[in-house]
């Protein structure tokens, strides 16, 4: 077995569990349906394409910068004018930085890895309105999920850094089947974030037990902790087109 580190950061984003109608919530960590979307959208799956291989991933996702809630309130007309939409308010997380981590088969995240590199469709933070500001992959490591979670260096802005410069305390939420019984820490909760089926005819979520672990971060000599050169980065270069508004991609 082997993980694959995954930096999800951006002026944006939203992941949804409960989101129903008019309002449209987030939780505060990435969600395994959305990640498992986003690793689907990178290997050129549509929403109907099988993704057994993807749901048996074991997840985990350690909050470097946790974000600010925000509400967006919306508004719209008709094109004609003549009556409104029904007002809306969804929620999103800003600045927020997360190191999220897959395990499982080593060729199937090598795949994966390679893909999110160069995606088919283009890749999304929760909703399509939430592109990655930084290179999605860290790249394979060779270490069970906790152990490299708790190792990876510190992911969080130069900016956030600054304010926390003796570290941060912050959690990891983790598939509790991976987390040996002597590491729990009995601060346990039930999520229903397992997609069993992307389908827009009968999307499908199931449950799993979701561990919450305290970590310190940054507190170690973690000042490489940007491995891949951002300089050349434009989260809008999958998308088609000079404007980058032509192209589509998964939404959850």
């Amino acid at each position: 077995m082997a993980v694959l580190l995954l930096r999800l950061a951006g002026p944006m984003q939203a992941w949804g569990v409960r989101s129903r109608f008019t309002v449209r919530s987030t939780e505060l960590a990435p969600t395994k349906s959305g990640v498992i979307g986003m690793l689907a959208a990178a290997v050129g799956r549509r929403r109907t394409d099988p993704i057994e291989d993807l749901i048996k991933l074991r997840f985990g996702v350690r909050k470097d910068q946790p974000g600010t809630v925000i509400r967006d309130f919306h508004t719209a007309h008709t094109l004609d004018g003549r009556s409104s939409m029904p007002l809306s308010n969804r929620y999103y997380l800003a600045d927020a930085v997360f190191l999220a981590g897959i395990e499982g088969d080593k060729a199937l995240l090598e795949g994966i890895d390679e893909a999110l590199r160069h995606p088919a469709f283009p890749l999304y933070l929760g909703r399509r309105s939430c592109p990655p500001a930084l290179p999605v992959s860290l790249g394979l490591r060779e270490a069970a999920l906790l152990k490299a979670l708790r190792a990876e260096p510190w992911q969080a802005s130069d900016w956030f850094r600054r304010r926390h410069d003796d570290g941060l305390s912050t959690e990891i939420l983790i598939d509790q089947e991976v987390v040996p019984a002597e590491q729990r820490s009995g601060g346990v909760r039930g999520s229903q974030d397992v997609p069993v089926s992307f389908d827009p005819r009968r999307r499908d979520y199931g449950f799993r037990e979701v561990e919450r672990i305290m970590v310190q971060v940054g507190d170690s000599g973690a000042e490489a902790y940007r491995s891949t050169s951002v300089d050349a980065h434009d989260p809008m270069a999958e998308l088609a087109g000079p404007t980058g508004l032509e192209g589509m991609g998964w939404c959850f």
